[in-house]
């Protein structure tokens, strides 16, 4: 039976390509040939959010209503039954499976990161490719198949998620640890498409690339693809516990941990269970490699005494099914030190004295021996950096104070993923944490929006059109920092009105709009949000301009800070670069970061279209500009230029019927370009949409029809301004 260290396995080695040829694999590949051709894909947007496909909303709300009838607390009961039912096919360490389900947890979980959300135990993509064939995830396959018949047993209302997360927080409550709650309802993702951009796939080395296995740098998450965190041999390999101590917290910080939470996490999974590489002969093929047997272990049955899961071979403590502080006492009480154990891996083992016998943790089967007490050079580099040292110290001394801080970090560690506590199925969900982000409740009586309405009617009718472009930019910049992959973002809350929103450069001057609305606020005063009101003078804006009638839902509140937007940054802000290496908007970019808004591509080119045609006129960046704005000459006032605000499709006939070359603006640089013999301007991202045959196609239908931009328009502005309006994992008070 098998229990990894939180970091399970050596490095990975992924040896890439060269950047032009994933770029010429992505470019005739990928547009050549269906997605459904390849062996995953990523698809226009994920499958679990409201305005999908029928076929998609419809099964995830059946799950949804399905897990309102599951009762969790029993399924824990029916996990912590299984944990001590021993099969042949794959025997429990120390007669429990207890150690094997927390693994599972922590790498459904573990591989969130904050760059854009992706990762997590969300989807329970872990059962597809390429997370289930991660080298951190080897022998997962066994602790899957102990799992379904609980799952089958209670249907589609259980979903695997869901079940990965509970038999960890069986598994720890069982043994001891304390339990601090479960926020339910994560819907399976039907394949792995969310998860290529983890890698390895062409579509992380062109988003992420990560030349050399072990320094991967954010956006990724691991320092190496198919870990979980790092390398627990040591930084690339080496047993060094200082230089590995830096990237224990580098890695960490990339999923929102800090310090006292790594600590506390490595601790509570090390106090149960060991590693194991009884042979340096391997575990044997991946899943992706051979599917009928995966990972069958090469060291003699492969099971038990004999699995090889991660190469390290030895117990964390002496009680390996028992939540304890021990395994900070032995970090404290023992010097260590580093050996070739048996699976050929460098390991620690206690230096002992004279007549001193070696800790040692029972196998619960007479045939084989003791397994003596070690560590990884991760553990050991908590003892060799001072801040990660003191904790030690105050966990080993403090059981009560290590509890609450386990209990809350691995809360944290699985929940992080979910969004708002709104989206949790179950009531008995502990109250929103600080990592949710959690908003004041809606004002208590609202607005009567129509009043509200007939204000904004007023500024924009004494407007000579700039008010419309300043209204809609802000409400599209205040919605489009949502994130469909971790459910943070969009305008409730208008954090657009604190920092690092208002200082990002994508928003320079839509302080502008606010300060143009700031008296219709004070006359409504706490009956009327900022949130409500950006969206609702978005809406306004909207239809001035000609746009279909627009349905606005109210009762969105106000944050009082900015926090849970530091990496909510815009990805496409309508530049990119050239370079083969670093890409920036490219093509893969501007698909990935529409799925990442939660619109599909034609929803996106609707929007992107209005923002060119009644977009901000001066001082403006990003996508709701007028694109000629841009010259400085304009941006200064210094010719005239027109102010008419209609919407229409004029973004796609222009796009359609002009030639265009890359331009320069002289005096800032800014990268465009510009129709051959005439000064009208495109952005990057515009002109991608003439160079993929998917985007193309929807040009030329909104180019042929007016009435059908202006419908997409209406549906997809109305559809990311509610996004963000949660009620259960699939639900929205807006519906």
């Amino acid at each position: 039976m098998v229990m990894v260290t939180i970091f399970s396995s050596a490095v990975m080695v992924t040896k890439f390509s060269s950047a032009m040829r994933t770029i010429l694999y992505l470019v005739f590949v990928r547009i050549l040939y269906p997605v459904s051709a390849l062996p995953y894909s990523s698809p226009q947007a994920p499958n679990y959010l409201p305005g999908y496909p029928d076929e998609w909303a419809f099964t995830t709300r059946q799950q949804a209503e399905a897990a309102t009838k599951v009762d969790y607390k029993e399924v824990m009961k029916d996990v912590v039954k299984l944990m001590t039912n021993s099969r042949d096919f794959w025997p429990a360490d120390n007669g429990n499976y207890g150690p094997l389900f927390i693994r599972l947890t922590w790498h459904n979980t573990g591989s969130y990161r904050t760059s854009d959300g992706r990762g997590g135990a969300d989807g329970a993509r872990q059962r597809f490719e390429p997370e289930r064939s991660w080298a951190d995830n080897t022998n997962l396959d066994k602790a899957r198949a102990l799992l379904w018949p609980i799952k089958q047993k209670y249907g589609q209302g259980l979903s695997w998620g869901d079940l990965f997360v509970l038999a960890g927080n069986a598994a720890f409550e069982s043994m001891g640890g304390p339990y601090f709650g479960f926020c339910g309802g994560r819907i399976d993702a039907d394949d792995g498409s969310e998860s290529v951009q983890l890698g390895p796939s062409p579509e992380q080395e062109v988003l992420m690339p990560c030349k050399v296995a072990g320094k991967c740098q954010e956006p990724l998450g691991a320092n190496a693809i198919g870990l979980i965190y790092v390398n627990p041999e040591g930084h690339m390999g080496i047993p060094d516990p200082v230089a590995t101590a830096r990237h224990v917290r580098e890695v960490f910080a990339r999923m929102d941990m800090n310090d006292s939470e790594t600590v506390a996490l490595m601790g509570g999974g090390h106090s149960f269970g060991g590693t194991h590489g009884a042979c340096p002969a391997g575990a044997g093929p991946s899943p992706r490699e051979d599917p009928v047997n995966p990972w069958p272990g090469l060291c003699g049955s492969g099971k038990g005494y004999d699995a090889f899961t991660s190469g390290f071979e030895f117990a964390f403590t002496t009680h390996p099914t028992t939540f304890d502080v021990e395994y900070f006492n032995n970090l404290i009480n023992f010097d260590w030190e580093v050996h070739v154990g048996p699976g050929g891996r460098f390991q620690w083992k206690p230096i002992l004295s004279e007549g001193m016998d070696s800790p040692t943790a029972p196998t619960n089967d007479g045939r084989y021996p003791s397994r003596y007490v070690g560590a990884l050079t991760s553990d050991i580099a908590l003892t060799k950096d001072e801040a990660y040292k003191k904790l030690v110290e105050l966990y080993a001394s403090d059981q009560q104070l290590f509890n609450r801080a386990w209990s809350h970090a691995w809360y944290k560690l699985t929940t992080r993923d979910m969004g708002p506590r709104t989206r949790c199925s179950n009531d008995d969900a502990p109250p929103p944490q600080w990592f949710q982000y959690p908003l004041p409740d809606p004002p208590a009586r609202l607005a009567n929006f129509e009043e509200v309405k007939q204000k904004l009617e007023e500024v924009l009718d004494d407007d000579t059109g700039e008010a419309i472009g300043m209204f809609t930019r802000l409400a599209w910049q205040c919605s489009s920092t949502f994130r469909s992959t971790d459910y943070l973002g969009g305008c409730n809350g208008a954090r657009i009105r604190f920092s690092p929103q208002k200082d990002w450069a994508v928003n320079i001057n839509v302080v502008s709009a606010i300060d143009t609305l700031e008296p219709i606020k004070e006359e409504f005063g706490e009956s009327l949000s900022w949130a409500d009101l950006i969206i609702l003078a978005g809406n306004t804006a909207l239809e001035k301009a000609g746009g279909k009638s627009l349905k606005f839902c109210g009762g969105r509140t106000d944050a009082t800070e900015g926090k849970g937007s530091e990496h909510l940054h815009p990805k496409i802000s309508g530049k990119f670069s050239d370079s083969l290496v670093q890409l920036k908007d490219s093509m893969v970019q501007l698909k990935d970061s529409i799925a990442i808004l939660s619109l599909t591509q034609r929803e996106f080119a609707a929007l992107n279209g209005a923002g060119y045609s009644v977009g901000d006129l001066r001082d403006c960046d990003g996508l709701f500009c007028r694109r000629n704005s841009f010259q400085t000459a304009v941006a200064n006032y210094e010719r005239p230029y027109s102010t008419t605000s209609n919407l229409s499709n004029i973004f796609f006939l222009t796009l359609l019927s002009e030639r265009w070359d890359k331009y320069t603006i002289p005096d800032t640089g800014k990268q465009m370009y510009k129709a051959r013999g005439k000064d009208q301007l495109m952005l990057p991202t515009d002109f991608l949409f003439l160079l993929d045959p998917e985007l193309l196609a929807i040009v030329q239908d909104f180019a042929a029809d007016n009435d059908l931009f202006l419908s997409v328009v209406a549906s997809a502005w109305t559809k990311l301004s509610n996004v963000d309006r949660f009620k259960g994992p699939t639900g929205n008070v807006c519906d």
